[in-house]
């Protein structure tokens, strides 16, 4: 009998590709979230340090112009926190999308993948078929011989 081949081989070598391919553009899409929520942290950090300096300011001598700065300086933080959240919301609907790709593509393999195991259990029943048949004959053979 033949050796097994999967007609298929070629496509589910694709799909495995593709696969590799989605989980790089997922890795990424993740990795660059990370980095966005943590400017968004930081800017966080830096409008909380400008609070409690104006908060020092207010409780020390009054310096007008260092807390007109220190409350020009929280506002603009205000302002990047905002675009920061969106930038943070474009970067998550990213991870979602790419999620989603790597997710049919997994699936789409692993059909694949069943369908060689399928045709690969298919291809042994055969196999071990036509092995029982050629011992069958063998047998007989030898029994007719033994018996003239």
């Amino acid at each position: 009998m033949t050796k097994f081949s999967f007609r298929l081989e070629s496509i589910l070598q694709i799909k495995i590709k593709l696969e590799e391919q989605a989980k790089m553009e997922f890795a990424a899409a993740k990795m660059r979230l990370n980095e966005e929520e943590d400017k968004l942290q930081a800017l966080k950090d830096r409008k909380e340090a400008y609070e409690q300096e104006l908060k020092r300011l207010y409780m020390g001598n009054l310096d007008v112009r260092r807390i007109n700065s220190t409350s020009a300086a929280i506002e603009v933080t205000e302002t990047q926190i905002n675009t920061q959240v969106f930038a943070v919301k474009r970067a998550e609907k990213k991870v979602a999308v790419a999620s989603d790709k790597l997710s049919s593509v997994m699936q789409e393999r692993k059909s694949m993948e069943k369908l060689k195991e399928n045709k690969f259990a298919e291809y042994m029943r055969e196999y071990n078929e036509e092995e029982s048949k050629q011992t069958d004959e063998l047998i007989s053979y030898q029994y007719g011989r033994a018996e003239e």
